[in-house]
This record gives structure tokens, C-alpha cells and sequence, in this order.
């Protein structure tokens, strides 16, 4: 999201929580706020082995070929995942398929983070990354979502951050 500690921070700090309480050791890698160019299809990442845009997508790209697991998070702006993060996404994955053992069979979960609506659609636009690149989704008891406009309101969110914890401790089972 693009705010560095708002409503989508607040979600996966309460997975990292129960993935920590499981003895699993987390990051949370926030995009930022400079722009993300989206793909331009030149192909060389197949190339390079890494996108010729030099910039947070490689960054994470490196990061993640020593991780065992991952949960994206996004907020939903106009029932869709943030513009940052679609296009961190088709890059970090498009790329990838120069080497798919970066996320092959590694675990995934999305957390979706909205006000009041469209995280739905946006649950399900995240998910299609994992299952295109052979990576078992993790779930929780219900859709991995929390409401509120303030990470105080997602706080007050119980059973958004129950799931939150029930999805940490679903994605410690299988790492």
C-alpha cells in the first residue's frame, strides 16, 4: 500500500505475528511509493535473468529466491489490486519465468486490504499469479481480508485479523 505502516501493513503484521508465535522468521518488503513501470514485453529477462528495469522488482526478485514462502499484500483501489502492485506483480512473476524455481511449489497467500468493497475481485486477481506459477495458495477460514480506512478501524476488524492469524498459522503448517 501506499502508505508505509496503513491498513494493508497492519493485516500482514498480524500474519507475521502468528507466523513469528510458529518460529517462523518473517520480512515484511514494502514497494514504496516511486512509480513501477508495468511490462513492456522485451523480453530480456529471458535474457538477463532479471528485468531490465533495475529497480524494486529485482530488488525483491533476489530477496525472494532465498524465501520459503510468500504473502502479498495490496489494498483495493477500484476493486482491483493497487496500481503499484499489478504492476510489481507482472513484472516480478513475467520475469520469473526465466527461472521458475524462484517461486516454483513455494507457498502463497494474498491479503487484501479495503474500506468496504471489492476485495473479491481483488483476492482472486492476486491468486492467479500463484496458481500460474505452480505455487500452492494457502488459505484461512474465510477470504484473507480486513475493512477499515485506518489501521486502527482494520484493528477493530476481529474477525478480518482472526483471519489474519489462522492464515499465519496455516502457512507455518506448511513451511
Amino acid at each position: 500500500g501506499p502508505h508505509k505502516e496503513g491498513c494493508t501493513y497492519t493485516a500482514l503484521s498480524e500474519v507475521a505475528k502468528a507466523l513469528n508465535n510458529e518460529g517462523i522468521e518473517t520480512e515484511i518488503f514494502w514497494v514504496g511509493v516511486k512509480p513501477i513501470s508495468g511490462c513492456i514485453a522485451c523480453y530480456k529477462c529471458f535474457e538477463n535473468g532479471k528485468c531490465v528495469f533495475n529497480d524494486v522488482v529485482n530488488e525483491f526478485a533476489e530477496k525472494a529466491k532465498e524465501a520459503d514462502g510468500f504473502i502479498f499484500g495490496t489494498p483495493v483501489h477500484y476493486a482491483a489490486a493497487s496500481g503499484a502492485l499489478t504492476s510489481f506483480m507482472d513484472r516480478l512473476f513475467y520475469s520469473t519465468f526465466s527461472n521458475p524455481e524462484i517461486f516454483r511449489l513455494k507457498p502463497a497467500a494474498a491479503v487484501i486490504s479495503a474500506r468496504r468493497a471489492g476485495t473479491t475481485a481483488t483476492f482472486e486477481q492476486i491468486n492467479k499469479y500463484f496458481t500460474m506459477t505452480q505455487m500452492p495458495v494457502i488459505s484461512s477460514r474465510y477470504w484473507n481480508m480486513v475493512h477499515g480506512a485506518s489501521p486502527d478501524d482494520v484493528r477493530k476488524d476481529e474477525e478480518g485479523m482472526q483471519i489474519m492469524r489462522i492464515l499465519g498459522k496455516n502457512m507455518a503448517y506448511y513451511l
